[in-house]
């Protein structure tokens, strides 16, 4: 168990360092002097240099690569007149944690440095840890509904085999995996939020607080409810194909005539032998996709105004303000891939089958 626990903490590993080049090297190349941005109409030659030597942009782009996974790495490597004593905070990396010295460098530990936005000046983790809770809470809010309506529907799907709400079902599942989550949200934004907005009650955009001029911060739960309908389209489509299978498949099973030659009743058979064991396959699918509704909510919080990672990594794409979309980027992959090693790690104690892969 040990051994398949470290491959999937190598692999994981190896998953992020990609990223992060991938990254680095790819923003790096794209045009827009950072100098030019922070200073605006205030630019001049010498500011402009003075700004590119604090953010390294001055050394040779391997160097600066080097610099950049010294900033992200947990075990940072120093000059040791950067570091004067065991406990330092400064303005750039905040605490620090001497480990130890070598000759002129110092080891330390320190939070992940993602560096500053080109716009506000503020610390990109200080502007992803104002966004993510508003991230997180659609993504869950979307896979709850989405399980919910999905194992409920699939139910009925299966008690009504290849009659019209077995049909009904399948069309909805089809459209929901192929259409696309830009494409719906515009759709489902304008007849809901728009057109429908008298008798529904929903606005098109919003997030969940409102500024009110007299009470502050109101929490407004109903504009929570489209973005994470659409969100939640391709999960739940899944479900509900994944549970009519799972559930005529228990349905066929020999301890289900059994107990239909018992007596018991068509609700106990259904819900107390049968859906028990057709939710396992279920579960397990669900406890996969949290990783990918945090990463796939960028276009669905853009089109309905939710304050969230994604409409922040868009605001800040559309400034050029690339070290927020580098941080956004990276923190999106940091969550997809740990909860990947964790639902691993659970198949390997839950399944012994799964370690030897």
């Amino acid at each position: 168990m040990i051994n398949f626990i470290t491959k999937r903490l190598l692999y994981g590993f190896l998953v992020l360092l990609g990223v992060v080049t991938i990254v680095f090297f790819l923003f790096n190349v794209l045009p827009g002097d950072p100098a030019r941005m922070m200073l605006g109409q205030r630019a001049d030659v010498s500011s402009i240099e003075a700004i590119n030597k604090e953010l390294g942009r001055d050394k040779p782009l391997l160097t600066q690569f080097a610099l950049y996974v010294n900033d992200l790495s947990p075990l940072s490597v120093h000059r040791t007149d950067s570091l004067s004593s065991t406990f330092l905070s400064d303005e750039k990396y905040g605490a620090h944690l001497q480990m130890m010295q070598i000759g002129g460098l110092a080891f330390a530990l320190k939070k992940p440095y993602l560096r500053r936005s080109y716009q506000s000046k503020q610390k990109v983790t200080e502007v992803l840890a104002e966004a993510f809770p508003g991230t997180a809470v659609l993504a869950i809010s979307s896979l709850v509904l989405a399980t919910i309506l999905g194992i409920i529907l699939g139910v009925i799907a299966a008690l009504f085999k290849n009659r019209w709400p077995d049909v009904l079902s399948l069309i909805f599942a089809v459209l929901g995996m192929s259409v696309p989550s830009f494409f719906a949200g515009i759709i489902i934004a304008w007849l809901f939020g728009y057109v429908l907005s008298d008798y529904t009650g929903l606005n098109m955009t919003g997030s969940l607080y409102r500024i009110s001029p007299f009470k502050g911060e109101v929490l407004e739960l109903k504009n929570l409810i489209l973005p994470s309908l659409v969100l939640g389209l391709r999960p739940l489509s899944i479900i509900v194909q994944l549970t009519r299978s799972s559930m005529l498949e228990v349905l066929s099973k020999d301890y289900i005539r059994t107990a239909r030659s018992k007596g018991l009743s068509r609700n106990t058979i259904i819900y107390k032998h049968a859906l028990k064991n057709a939710l396992n396959p279920v579960l397990t699918a669900v406890s996969g996709w949290l990783g990918s509704l945090l990463a796939g909510a960028v276009f669905v919080e853009y089109i309905f105004g939710w304050k969230g990672i994604g409409k922040t990594t868009v605001d800040a794409l559309e400034k050029y303000d690339f070290p927020v979309v580098m941080g956004a980027v990276l923190f999106v992959a940091v969550i997809f891939v740990v909860i990947n090693i964790f639902v691993d790690i659970l198949y390997g104690f839950l399944d012994p089958r799964v370690r030897v892969k």
